[in-house]
């Protein structure tokens, strides 16, 4: 599904006009790479929550060159859904 498929959705089953809908969902998008981006983890109860990971450091190899490199700890973005959100789809056949 695409965003696009998700404003169609959204439209049709509230009847709010696609072009409001659209701002909506590019605001909410913004709204949590902002957060994340300052470091603020987002939760939406009963759907699940986007945080920040650290990775830690690590070597890694360029096989090309048999080199080593050192990767530094860097943050990440991820989602990690709920338990409702889960049992939800392991319920889906």
């Amino acid at each position: 599904m695409t965003k696009a498929d998700i404003v169609s959705e959204i439209a049709k089953t509230t009847g709010i006009d696609k072009a409001s809908v659209l701002e909506t969902v590019e605001k909410f998008m913004e709204v949590v790479k902002d957060s994340l981006s300052h470091g603020e983890n987002v939760y939406l109860r009963g759907f699940g929550s986007f945080i920040v990971k650290t990775r830690s450091e690590k070597t890694a190899r360029n096989i090309s060159k048999n080199t080593t490199i050192i990767i530094p700890e860097h943050k990440i973005p991820a989602f990690k859904p709920a338990k409702v959100f889960m049992e939800e789809v392991k319920a889906v056949k």
